[in-house]
């Protein structure tokens, strides 16, 4: 007798488990692994992918790609939105899209290995009650499965520059470096002005959004960086790449400088402004940006240094970004020697 009730519980758990299974089939997302205050082990607990090693978003999962990215030794990111049924994200102008609590931003960081895609790690961003809460997971070699990274890791490969590195997994207190704003966790990549208006209309179409912003001045896409005002192109990638810590409330506001896109105030840029906290990062130069003078830039110099304690930025980076140097070079050269506000500026050079 006891042995059948042994069997009928263990029945019952076995019907619960496969029933528990159906409910988030493959391809739904499931919300209480965004809500709950838990962190899952994998990825796959998430539901976000129809097939994740394909990275092929499941049901509600928008993929999207910004006009620039930010660059992390050379990685391919796949980017994904989720926007729980039932509710809309809101468009606050032209800045970061305000997603409803029940929110995901998921990003896949991927490096070429034997001619095909290799993923390395993912990224989830989940909008819980409390605020926003940052998880790192790690792919496996046989590219099955991402496993919750808390201390991070390292990853050898070799970027499509042909450069070998120890790629760097941040741990999951090192996130709130980039994602830090007056003492919370926020998004810093889907930004209105940072979108195309095409995608914009989609994902609006869809009812994932409330309305579609009025963008006065998007942009550049970053394959057209050549073609566009030099300033547009380096004050774009210093906006993606630098001002969510050189920002007011941000993790780097110390510094003094301010590297937002909106910022016109050549000065709060760094043109002839002294460093406040840059210590031997600035080396023997004197201001973060000498108009006409890439060279005598500290800006310029942190860019093009792997140098720890000069380096910028001091994560995501194990080598330069030489296409998004020459471009900010470029633009400093472009500066008049007595700069204002419109050589500064975006628009010029």
């Amino acid at each position: 007798m006891i042995r059948s009730v042994a069997l009928s519980l263990a029945g019952i758990a076995a019907l619960a488990g496969a029933l528990a299974a159906r409910a988030t089939p493959v391809g739904s997302v499931d919300q209480s692994a965004i809500l709950s205050d838990g962190m899952p082990r994998t990825l796959s607990a998430f539901g976000f992918f129809a097939d994740a090693p394909a990275q092929v978003p499941g049901k509600s999962v928008v993929p999207y790609r910004l006009n620039i990215p930010l660059w992390s030794d050379g990685a391919e990111k796949l980017r994904f939105v989720y926007v729980p049924p039932g509710k809309q994200a809101r468009a606050e102008g032209e800045g970061l899209l305000d997603l409803p609590v029940g929110s995901a931003l998921i990003k896949t960081f991927a490096f070429p290995r034997d001619g095909r895609r290799h993923l390395v790690e993912t990224r989830v961003l989940l909008h819980r009650e409390s605020g926003w809460v940052a998880l790192p997971y790690l792919w496996n070699e046989a590219q099955t499965e991402a496993t919750l990274a808390i201390a991070g890791a390292r990853v050898r490969l070799t970027t499509p520059q042909g450069e070998e590195i120890d790629y760097r997994v941040p741990n999951k207190n090192q996130c709130k470096e980039c994602h830090g704003l007056d003492g919370a966790v926020v998004p810093i990549g889907p930004k209105a002005r940072n979108l195309s208006r095409d995608w914009l209309d989609a994902f609006a179409g869809q009812g994932h959004l409330d309305r579609v912003p009025a963008v006065a001045a998007p942009l550049p896409l970053w394959e057209e960086r050549a073609s566009v005002a030099v300033a547009d192109a380096a004050r774009g990638y210093l906006d993606v790449n630098c001002a969510h810590c050189h920002r007011p409330g941000a993790t780097a506001s110390n510094s003094g400088l301010d590297l937002r896109w909106e910022q016109a105030d050549p000065r709060a840029l760094g043109v002839m402004k002294r460093p406040v906290a840059a210590g031997r990062g600035a080396g023997e130069l004197l201001f973060d940006i000498v108009p006409g003078h890439p060279e005598r830039s500290i800006l310029a110099h942190r860019m093009g240094s792997l140098e720890g304690g000069v380096a910028m930025p001091e994560l995501g980076k194990s080598t330069v970004d030489r296409d998004g140097l020459a471009v900010v070079e470029r633009w400093i050269r472009s500066l008049l020697p007595a700069s204002g506000a419109t050589e500064g500026g975006r628009g010029g050079g």
